[in-house]
């Protein structure tokens, strides 16, 4: 029995088992993630069988977050997981740890010493496409720029993680909304097992985050979109229901140590659950 970081090929298999738990991950997730701390992604091996799993990222040297805690349906209730969360939980050492927890965990993380902090809501619907000429995609050059502001609304500094998730890839694509001469807003699109995932999001009015939503770059097929938005009733939230935007799925935002100091968008989507 061993624990050990994961290769990119554990966490495809890992990613695997999140789809089938319904988090629907992406379909180029496993290089961003592991670009933002190859240590800090965990899988227990019995017999060279993968059985369980978790994440702990190190974004800073003050933070860090918690996802894919996971286990195989077929080897639960062995123990596995707890020895896995205890190395992750190591791995971060004394920073704050962050979390998005599904309902049926949130007394266990409570009981480790996680508060809750909000919620994070997956809005699914799906929007018409519509082009906006001051929309186009991210360069390369602008990535630093893009990583400032991610720093700004959510007060995490997560530098590798963000130039990984927000560089283009056959499946991801970043855009950014140009007034002038000015980025006044961007979002990352994701193709994933259903649908497209967009996030992160950051938008100053109702109208530059609906024109973003509608600029999704691989619209067709009447595919759903999926929108995480941290905590419920912001001007988001109710901009999606108006939509027609449904919630399809909710966690509670947890911390384990003091909360980041964020100054947020009005309008504003997280990057992934996984990662924060």
């Amino acid at each position: 029995m061993t624990i050990q970081a994961m290769s990119i090929d554990d966490l495809e298999i890992v990613l695997g088992w999140a789809a089938d738990e319904g988090w629907n991950p992406g379909l180029d997730d496993a290089p961003a993630f592991l670009a933002a701390d190859p240590a800090g992604f965990l899988i227990k091996k019995v017999d060279d069988e993968p059985v369980a799993a978790i994440s702990v990222v190190n974004h800073s040297p003050k933070f860090a977050f918690l996802g894919l805690y996971i286990c195989k349906p077929e080897h639960r209730g062995h123990g596995y997981g707890i020895g896995i969360w205890q190395a992750g939980i190591a791995h971060a050492g004394p920073r704050t740890i962050g979390l998005d927890g599904v309902p049926d965990q949130q007394s266990n993380y409570a009981r480790s010493g996680f508060v809750r902090n909000g919620s994070t809501i997956r809005y699914g619907g799906r929007i018409e496409a519509a082009s906006d000429k001051r929309m186009r995609p991210a360069t390369p050059t602008e990535l630093r720029a893009l990583v400032s502001r991610d720093v700004k609304v959510t007060g995490i500094d997560r530098l590798a993680f963000s130039t990984a998730w927000l560089s283009q890839t056959p499946n991801r694509n970043t855009l950014v909304l140009i007034d002038g001469t000015n980025i006044n807003g961007f979002a990352t699109f994701r193709r994933c097992r259903q649908g497209v995932k967009i996030g992160p999001l950051q938008a100053t009015c109702e109208a530059d985050a609906l024109s973003l939503i509608a600029s999704n770059p691989f619209a067709g097929s009447n595919d759903p979109i999926f929108v995480d938005i941290q905590s419920e009733g912001s001007p988001f939230c109710k901009l999606l229901e108006k939509q027609g935007f449904e919630p399809t799925f909710e966690t509670a935002r947890m911390y384990k140590g003091p909360p980041p100091k964020a100054d947020p968008a009005r309008y504003q989507a997280i990057a992934t659950m996984e990662l924060g």
